[in-house]
């Protein structure tokens, strides 16, 4: 399997402050890019038949908005994007941003990657069409051994076809999913060939030195943000933009809380060692769609949705499990 190459170089100021744990303060404010944030990464709402809970989007939508989330991005992996048909993905997408014109501000993100290029092609244009603010793409994930120049190749039909020059397509890294990766050599050239519609990347590698890395090399042209919670204090002091995380769900409030500490130059140690801590309670208890489902239910009141197959949902003794381990935190 080809691996992506990453530069892990990293370049330090002399005049930054150092907060607890050595952690450095103010050296970096947060991205002034139109999509940076705390974005969750959402669960898709699904009825026991598996059908999607439309009646659900306006009550997901105000919960997400309502606890500090800067947008949602809808049919990533923890939307279980991959299992949705086209005519699925459309249906939702509409519904939500019919009714996220009620809540100003709160910015819609659509995962459109496909192992198809044209139905990648056909589900960016109408996300865009439909007033999403960008799109969040996987690499083609069936041919795990395409070469950059394949992908970069790819990538520029997607965004010459699909995304307007206004608009902003993000490149998805998560290797461990995907079993393909953005190496930064791609990431340079579509930057340099896109330089307004490619606007950054989500990385989900769960690499730490990936999550300092990639904002010190790319930070100051485009948006990165880190999809794994225990690194968005790390990404930030090193220029990243925010995050979009699974566990944002569930726990966004701390999420805001770390990323608004970061934004004003204070320390945020004490605030992501907080959301460190649940994101690992969280970890232990895969699928993380369904066990997210089941506890959004059991401690928010939302409806009890279901996962599709192939994955499962979690049992509500379990669910009373991961509460109780997330409460005693």
């Amino acid at each position: 399997m080809r691996r992506a190459t990453f530069l892990a170089k990293k370049t330090r100021r002399p005049c930054a402050k150092k907060g607890k744990n050595n952690d450095r303060i103010g050296e970096y404010m947060t991205s002034g890019h139109t999509l940076a944030g705390v974005y969750a990464a959402a669960v898709t709402p699904l009825k026991e038949d598996s059908k999607l809970d439309f009646e659900s989007v306006p009550a997901f939508m105000d919960f997400l908005a309502s606890r500090g989330c800067h947008g949602a991005l809808l049919f990533g992996t923890t939307g279980e994007g991959p299992s949705f048909s086209p005519s699925e993905r459309e249906s939702f997408l509409r519904a939500a941003r019919t009714h996220c014109q009620n809540l100003p501000g709160f910015r819609l993100l659509a995962g459109t990657g496909t192992p198809s290029l044209s139905e990648t092609i056909d589900l960016t244009k109408l996300a865009f069409d439909i007033g999403y603010d960008g799109v969040v793409v996987l690499p083609p994930y069936y041919f795990r051994n395409a070469s950059d120049e394949g992908l970069f190749n790819w990538f520029s039909d997607v965004i010459e076809k699909a995304v307007p020059s206004d608009k902003h397509l993000l490149g998805y890294h998560f290797p461990k999913v995907a079993g393909i990766g953005l190496s930064v050599e791609l990431l340079t050239r579509l930057k340099d060939r896109f330089p307004t519609q490619f606007a950054g990347i989500k990385d989900s590698s769960h690499d730490p030195g990936l999550a300092s890395s990639l904002g010190e090399k790319f930070g100051s042209d485009l948006v990165v943000l880190t999809g794994t919670d225990s690194y968005v204090q790390l990404a930030m002091q090193n220029k990243a933009a925010g995050c979009i995380t699974a566990a944002a769900n569930l726990i966004s409030p701390d999420l805001r809380k770390v990323w608004d500490l970061i934004s004003e130059g204070r320390d945020a140690s004490e605030a992501q060692t907080r959301v460190t801590k649940q994101r690992h309670v969280l970890e232990k208890y895969p699928p993380f769609p369904a066990t997210l489902k089941a506890l959004l239910h059991r401690m928010y009141e939302l409806p009890r949705w279901h996962v599709k197959p192939p994955l499962e949902d979690i049992s509500e003794e379990l669910a009373q499990i991961v509460e109780s381990e997330l409460k005693a935190l």
